[in-house]
Formats: structure tokens, sequence, C-alpha cells
């Protein structure tokens, strides 16, 4: 309830949200009750895990790029922060992301503007980042693998998640839900 209260008081704002958590804890459902409970909610919620991106394609997949900015680019393509204009980038795992992709992305966020690889033209836009991590992020910001610059532009309002090993009264709440769910996606009580 306590976590539900606090995502409830950031949601309507345009602040960047930074969510904690080990992995299972619900990082990404918060981050889709901020939108949905935000005055962005009809517009689009992108979710990218950053874990998942290989490095090599992250610019790609996040800014985009145009037809022949690199092999194998045949075709113009949209980045995800592009397809989230108006709406909510909530990008998982921030910490995986390469120091350089860092630096773009920090950019992006303090000039409201992209540029997709390839292309000289920078591209307007407007949306609102929720990054979440299993990583102690300011541990990393003393490691140099992030960066403090960074860390701060993301970290107007933070949530932790705590573990379900120290939610043991959500465990039946959870039980009764999956077993729900599961009579009615296999037809069984």
């Amino acid at each position: 309830q306590r976590i539900i209260d606090l995502a409830g008081r950031v949601a309507p704002t345009n602040m960047s949200v930074i969510i904690e958590g080990e992995t299972g804890t619900g990082k990404e459902y918060i981050a889709r009750y901020i939108h949905e409970n935000s005055l962005r909610k009809n517009k689009p919620f992108m979710a990218v895990d950053c874990g998942a991106i290989p490095k090599d394609v992250a610019n790609s997949e996040l800014f985009g790029h145009v037809k022949g900015a690199f092999t194998g680019a045949i075709n113009d393509k949209e980045g995800v922060f592009q397809k989230a204009d108006g709406g909510t980038l909530f990008l998982d795992e921030i910490g995986n992301l390469s120091y350089d992709i860092q630096l773009k992305l920090l950019r992006s966020i303090q000039e409201r503007v992209v540029s997709r690889m390839g292309d000289n033209k920078q591209k307007k836009i407007d949306i609102r980042i929720i990054a979440a991590t299993n990583e102690d992020l300011l541990n990393e910001v003393r490691n140099n693998t992030f960066r403090e610059d960074l860390y701060h532009r993301l970290n107007e309002f933070r949530i932790s998640l705590p573990p379900l090993r120290e939610r043991k009264q959500d465990i039946p709440v959870f039980v009764k839900h999956f077993i729900e769910q599961s009579n009615y996606e296999l037809s069984r009580n």
C-alpha cells in the first residue's frame, strides 16, 4: 500500500522516476501503474529491457537509424524514444547500458531531442522516463560504471520495492491472483 501511495503521488507529475528492487518485485507493474495514473495515460507506454539489447544495436534500438547508417540498415527505423513520444518510456535494467549510450541518453533527456544514427536532424520529443534497476545505481556511480549526471537527472523521485520475503503478508494475495488466473486460462476450478 505504501508503494502504491508513493506511485500515486508521483504519477500526475512529469518527474523522472527510478524504481529499485530485486528481480521479480514488480518494477514494471509499478511503472505501468504510474503511467496509467498520469496525464500521459492515453499516450504510448514503451518498455525496453536494457539488459536484453546487444551493445552494438542499443543506439539504433533507442534512438533509431536512417537507411545506410551502418551495414544492414536497409530501411529507416524509429527508435523507442520516438515511439514513446508524448507518453512514458520505461527503461528496465538501465544500469546495463554502455557509458556512451548513457551519455546520449543524458543529452536526449536534457535537451528533449533525439537524432537517429546517420541523421544530422534532431527531433523534439516529449517523454517521461521511468528507469528500473536491480542494482545499486549509486554504487555503480561510485565505481564509475554509471554516469553521475545521468543518475541525478533520472533520480527526481525514487521508489524502492522490498522483496517478497519482506512482505509475507502479500503472499496470500499473490496465490489467490495466480490461482484465479490459472483457473480462467485453463477453464478449471
